[in-house]
């Protein structure tokens, strides 16, 4: 049974900000007890307690869990409800363009979010879903229904490259959508190769791609900065990076300024001619959660939507 004395006085010496609240019968320490942000120095090897979920460092060789009640942010999010409002706005929207019913996808932006609200938005029909953390991503692939396609939207460090996509696996990694540089794609290359030279499949398998380009002109922005720069690396990409497979362009606009949107097509023409492709066959990667529907109408194939489906976001965590 748990001496809850000396929990309390550990919690005390650790510098919790609040002492834990109660133990159930069963000792289960409630998910109310939280750890300051300063706790990691001084926890090095006494404890990484009081997460959602095991707790692995018993400090006194007996407690092993704590509630993996979601927090009552979190439960009031009624994602089933969120992912209709969303899918209907999109088809609306493609309605009111002409467009084909099935011409945008909507990537769920499920950055810093618990796997529980994943598998909500899951359960109800989702399978895409948009990760900004290497580390993150591979967490949650391991841990999730192995049938969700995955695309990594975020900033991705060469050195991470290998490691994202070994862990993820070809077959749920859909896209990496923020190449913008020959040595990420090498990077992304060789991986694929080596895990294409461990199968036994004659025909390898590709990784999908697309090039970040920086429509914006915002120095805090990511991407190549013009349509001239775009085609250099498509090309040099094509020439090669066998194993990759370009599948389009992706950007992320200033706030409230649609011509982001607009110079993106304009990139993808010029590259479609200067490589010989379809353009219709060239997606776009464009619009959030606040001008996803602006986007559509000027022609994004996928829209990146986060907040307005998870709720806002808690960063305090990422990986």
């Amino acid at each position: 049974m748990v001496n809850s004395k000396k929990v309390y006085a550990l919690t005390s010496y650790l510098g919790i900000v609040s002492p834990l609240r109660a133990f159930s019968n069963n000792s289960n320490i409630q998910r109310s007890a939280f750890i300051s942000n300063n706790l990691s120095r001084r926890t090095s090897s006494t404890a990484t307690a009081f997460l959602p979920g095991t707790i692995h460092n018993n400090f006194t060789g007996t407690i092993t869990t704590i509630s993996r009640n979601m927090s009552s942010e979190n439960s009031a999010v009624d994602i089933k409800s969120n992912l209709d409002e969303v899918n209907s706005r999109i088809a609306d929207t493609v309605v009111s363009c002409n467009r084909p019913s099935d011409s945008v996808r909507l990537i769920a932006v499920s950055k810093t979010k618990p796997n529980e609200l994943l598998m909500d938005a899951y359960n109800a029909g989702q399978r895409y879903f948009g990760e900004n953390y290497a580390q993150e991503l591979i967490s949650k692939a391991k841990e999730l229904p192995k049938d969700i396609k995955w695309h990594f939207i975020g900033p991705l460090q060469s050195n991470k490259a290998a490691a994202l996509v070994k862990n993820v696996g070809l077959k749920q990694l859909a896209c990496i959508e923020t190449i913008s540089t020959m040595k990420l794609a090498n990077k992304l290359n060789n991986a694929v190769a080596s895990i294409n030279e461990e199968s036994s499949s004659e025909d390898g398998e590709k990784l999908g791609i697309y090039v970040q380009v920086n429509t914006s002109g915002e120095d805090s922005k990511s991407g190549v900065n013009n349509a001239e720069d775009c085609i250099s690396l498509v090309k040099d990409i094509m020439s090669a990076c066998t194993n990759l497979r370009i599948d389009g362009l992706m950007t992320i606009g200033a706030p409230g300024d649609f011509s982001c949107f607009e110079s993106l097509v304009e990139c993808r023409k010029k590259v479609c001619e200067a490589v010989g492709v379809d353009e219709d066959s060239f997606a776009l990667s464009m619009g959030m959660s606040g001008d996803f529907e602006e986007a559509i109408k000027r022609s994004a194939t996928s829209v990146r939507v986060g907040s307005t489906l998870f709720g806002a976001r808690d960063y305090s965590n990422k990986k």
